[in-house]
């Protein structure tokens, strides 16, 4: 997992609340259990003009002209700006899958579906809450070219006017995140120690261990 220490980049506006992981990863897309190639199936049924499948070269599809993201300011994107309940609906973790493949590293709403919050930090992306008032004045403030500068470490968002915005994060998955670590690299963190439990126990309780 790629950590996330500091972001300086361009913010794109998705203007909607209660948007939902179907929406997000629609479910003709669940098949694969990799995470990797999500990202050109991100927000299908927006970003395109016909149905999506995944045998589907996404080059040759019809875009939506109206969908933001599919608009030059945005494109190269990193950072996404969005309305309440944001990742609703199923537990789906090709939710998050996707927009880390599109680019996406970090989302910022006034809140989150609890699951897909949690399975934002194990894949790399980072969840940040406001208040409703500093998203509205975000809204206000983009234009082409807007970005913001997001610190981890300080828990801070610095805006183009140089305006500091601040937020909170759970200690232990703002460690996570600093170093770039998801739920099997925390366990390998003590990979001596696990191996040390299994030769004793292996000593005390060797038919345990016999092959058959």
């Amino acid at each position: 997992m790629k950590a996330f220490t500091q972001l300086t980049a361009l913010v794109a506006p998705l203007d909607r609340a209660n948007v939902d992981t179907d929406a997000i990863i629609p479910k003709q897309f669940l098949k694969s259990i990799r995470r990797a190639g999500f990202g050109p199936f991100l927000f299908d049924e927006w970003r395109y003009l016909d149905r999506g499948e995944p045998e589907m070269d996404c080059s040759n599809r019809p875009l939506n002209p109206e969908f933001v993201l599919n608009q030059a300011q945005y494109q190269g994107a990193q950072i996404l700006l969005t309305r309440e309940n944001f990742g609703c609906g199923s537990s789906r973790e090709h939710a998050p899958w996707a927009l880390e493949d599109f680019g996406f590293r970090a989302i910022i709403a006034p809140s989150f579906a609890d699951i897909f919050y949690n399975n934002c930090f194990k894949n790399g992306i980072l969840p940040i809450i406001l208040p409703a008032a500093q998203i509205d004045q975000l809204f206000g403030e983009i234009n082409s070219g807007y970005q913001l500068s997001i610190d981890l470490q300080s828990q801070t968002i610095t805006t183009p006017s140089g305006a500091l915005l601040t937020f909170s994060i759970d200690e232990n998955r703002r460690y996570r995140l600093l170093n770039g670590l998801d739920d099997i690299a925390l366990s390998l963190l003590y990979a001596d120690k696990i191996k040390a439990y299994e030769l004793e126990r292996a000593k005390r309780a060797p038919w345990l261990f016999r092959e058959a």
